[in-house]
């Protein structure tokens, strides 16, 4: 038995930006993004021979604001996104349940922060939970094989092992990892001079960014302009342990479900049809799930 947790947020930017015509509802609204994440959402329960999930939740961020953004004001807001695939954010939830998905709506939290508490709320009662992410900062939930991500645009599964030989990390020091990097998606600045080579050696070495010595005598492994980052560590050190504070994902967000309400039982005839309304669905749409289920 497996847990499938769904990055909805991805999802619909995903869907927004993909190379297919718009798609405009009875009342000229753009539905575009969420119609293309119901296509996906259905191809990924129905038409998935590989991963077959038979118990699955999706995540979103509405609004796009969270907590991280009262800790530092550069962090990720929803300026510059564009209005239309902002007015989605509310439709895509509803469409989501209308094909009989649990849908979890993180506002003070972020989506992230949704499927690591579900993947740590779950992962006892399941063979394996997959992450449906390319996420890096999800990294951090993996458990061995126990608990994988899963980027379905690449078809890329990554385990424990997995990251170990990709970034040469362990999952509980990405936060560091992405504190000295930066993650521009989440408008985290990192350390200046750090990339991705030298961190990984120094996390690799040390594992988080406290036990890292300040004298660079005294690192171990082989880093290009030791001398260079070793300054601007000490320089930007307690800026770094906020980044951290930031990238580490919450794993006790308050989720009202319990593990038998994540079963997909099909899509819902009543739930569907009204959304297949609303939003103007093609014929083919409607006919498209193969899986029913009575009750909406």
């Amino acid at each position: 038995m497996r847990l499938h947790l769904v990055d909805g947020t991805w999802e619909l930017f995903r869907a927004h930006y993909a190379k297919r015509p718009g798609h405009l509802d009875p009342k000229k609204r753009e539905r575009k993004a969420t119609v293309g994440v119901v296509y996906s959402m259905l191809r990924l329960l129905e038409n998935d021979e590989k991963e077959k999930p038979t118990h699955i939740a999706i995540a979103f961020d509405n609004p796009i604001e969270s907590f991280r953004n009262d800790l530092f004001p550069g962090y990720k807001t929803s300026e510059g996104v564009e209005p239309v695939l902002l007015a989605q954010f509310d439709a895509v939830e509803e469409a989501a349940r209308a094909i009989g998905m649990v849908v979890w709506r993180m506002d003070k939290w972020e989506c992230d922060d949704g499927l690591a508490s579900g993947a740590a709320k779950f992962r006892d009662q399941v063979d394996q939970v997959r992450i449906c992410s390319p996420d890096k900062d999800l990294g951090q939930c993996i458990r061995g094989t126990h608990v994988v991500t899963l980027d379905r645009m690449r078809d890329k599964e990554t385990d424990e092992a997995g990251l170990l030989e990709n970034r040469g990390i362990e999952p509980r020091s990405i936060p560091d990892f992405l504190a000295l990097t930066g993650d521009t998606a989440d408008g985290i600045p990192g350390v200046p001079g750090f990339g991705e080579v030298g961190a990984s050696a120094l996390i690799g070495r040390w594992r988080t960014i406290e036990a890292i010595p300040s004298d660079p005598a005294l690192w171990n492994v082989k880093v290009r302009g030791a001398d260079r980052l070793a300054l601007e560590l000490s320089r930007h050190r307690e800026e770094a342990m906020l980044y951290k504070k930031l990238a580490t994902l919450i794993e006790d967000v308050p989720l009202k479900e319990d593990f038998a309400a994540l079963e997909w039982r099909g899509v819902p005839h009543g739930a569907f049809a009204a959304w297949c309304d609303d939003v103007g669905a093609s014929e083919s749409l409607r006919q498209r799930p193969r899986r029913w289920r009575e009750s909406s």
